[in-house]
């Protein structure tokens, strides 16, 4: 595998470094538009960051074997470290909408990172806009993903300021549409297919999909159930 040059290098962390301040930016202004702008908040933005920052490093090394990092493997460690920090600082609310928002921001300019490291990179291609990578013009596929995040946060803005979804909402949103729009991804990325012709983090975007869209579906019926009952109630 070619190493990335010295310039390229410092590309990428420049992109990696802004990538991580857009994302504590986008949470910052989430939870002061949601009214919890408090230091336990800002305690969980650190036990995230840390968990999943951690996550995607191992995740990307025990399934790669290679250095690098592993969005599917922050985002699940990263998750399972907020609950437990949740847990210990007594916070009840719902704040996975602030780290929605964040993830979307962050991935959508550290993906341009991913581009000038030389990680993440497609398969040979003969397309106009092949970009010639370890050897081969091949698919910008790094460029894709950023692409697809900064749609979907479009998408998290749009709701957001309509203000239609239940707490949570844009959360359970945000995983189920990076799942959709990385699946296909997956097919142009220079990775093995491991079961029935998909790859592993393909595998694992199906279930994703499937398991936050249901669990959409029942915060919607929830929250539709709890209107009614106050509509009645009044």
């Amino acid at each position: 595998m070619e190493e990335p040059g010295a310039q390229r290098l410092a590309i990428s962390i420049v992109f990696y470094v802004a990538a991580y301040v857009l994302g504590f930016l986008a949470f910052a202004i989430m939870a002061r538009r949601r009214g919890m702008a408090t230091d336990g908040i800002a305690v969980l933005a650190a036990a995230a960051l840390l968990g999943g920052g951690t996550g995607a490093l191992l995740v990307q090394w025990i399934v790669g074997g290679i250095p690098g990092k592993s969005l599917l493997g922050g985002v699940a460690v990263g998750y399972l470290a907020v609950i437990y920090a949740k847990h210990r600082l007594g916070i009840k609310r719902p704040t996975g909408d602030l780290f929605a928002v964040a993830l979307s921001a962050g991935e959508a300019v550290g993906r341009i990172g991913c581009f000038f490291a030389g990680c993440c990179y497609g398969k040979v291609t003969t397309l106009a806009w092949g970009v010639y990578d370890h050897g081969a013009l091949r698919h910008p596929t790094q460029l894709y993903s950023g692409l697809a995040a900064a749609a979907t946060l479009a998408l998290l803005v749009y709701l957001e300021r309509k203000r239609v979804l239940p707490e949570n909402g844009l959360l359970y949103v945000q995983i189920a549409v990076l799942c959709a729009l990385r699946f296909p991804i997956e097919f142009v990325r220079e990775v093995p297919a491991t079961v029935f012709g998909l790859t592993t983090v393909q595998v694992a975007c199906l279930f994703g999909l499937g398991f936050f869209a249901w669990r959409l579906r029942r915060l919607l019926a929830n929250s539709e159930r709890s209107r009614l009952a106050v509509s009645l109630a009044t």
